[in-house]
């Protein structure tokens, strides 16, 4: 997978336990990585992928 959700400004950490993770981009809550979510969905990689500012490179 390409794209690394943990180095996304759009990926955050949510309290519900059914659904830990999530992205603002696309405005969802998942128990997967979004950008997988994105990629079995749509067939394309996630298109709204932002670095993190300051997260100082690769």
């Amino acid at each position: 997978m390409a794209v690394n959700c943990f180095q996304c400004r759009h990926f955050y950490v949510t309290w519900d336990q059914k659904h830990p993770r999530g992205c603002k981009a696309y405005g969802f809550k998942t128990r997967e990585l979004p950008s997988a979510v994105v990629l079995r969905s749509s067939g394309l990689e996630c298109m709204k992928f932002e670095p993190k500012k300051g997260s100082g490179g690769a």
